[in-house]
């Protein structure tokens, strides 16, 4: 299965009416054979616009990421128990991007920077540009540019 994460904004409410918010969200996801693997608290913030939805206004809300892995078949599902819930201001799901692996070449990076074989190569390139640019030539057979003041 594939790792999404769930951006949910909640109304600003209570400490123990949030967790009966996200508890209902967490059981969506857990009743279409989810998996959470992580809920991350973003805190209380304002939002980047006023948002109108289920008749009231909002400006300020609790952002959360709950990452999850579930059945892509049953995104749409999961989306639209929390677009029914009156507590959610807003839900995006979201394919979890995992990081790239990259080799440590410390030996590499303590180098300065022109015995670096990254650097090298971006000069080898430039010059390789610089070579290719055309460069004017004056077809006036006078030995001075006459445009100039």
């Amino acid at each position: 299965m594939i790792t999404y994460e769930l951006a949910l904004l909640l109304r600003t409410v209570p400490k123990d009416e949030l967790a009966t918010i996200l508890k209902r969200a967490s059981t969506s996801i857990f009743n279409q054979g989810g998996i959470i693997r992580k809920i991350d608290n973003l805190g209380k913030r304002k939002t980047p616009y006023k948002i109108s939805i289920h008749g009231s206004i909002h400006r300020e809300a609790h952002y959360f990421v709950v990452s999850f892995t579930a059945p892509p078949s049953k995104l749409p599902v999961i989306e639209d128990e929390c677009r029914r819930d009156v507590d959610v201001i807003r839900k995006r799901i979201y394919k979890a991007v995992e990081p790239d692996s990259h080799d440590c070449r410390i030996e590499e990076e303590i180098k300065p920077a022109p015995y670096r074989l990254e650097v090298v190569q971006m000069i080898e390139e430039a010059r390789k540009r610089e070579a290719k640019k055309p460069s004017f030539k004056f077809n006036t057979g006078l030995d001075y540019y006459p445009f100039q003041r």
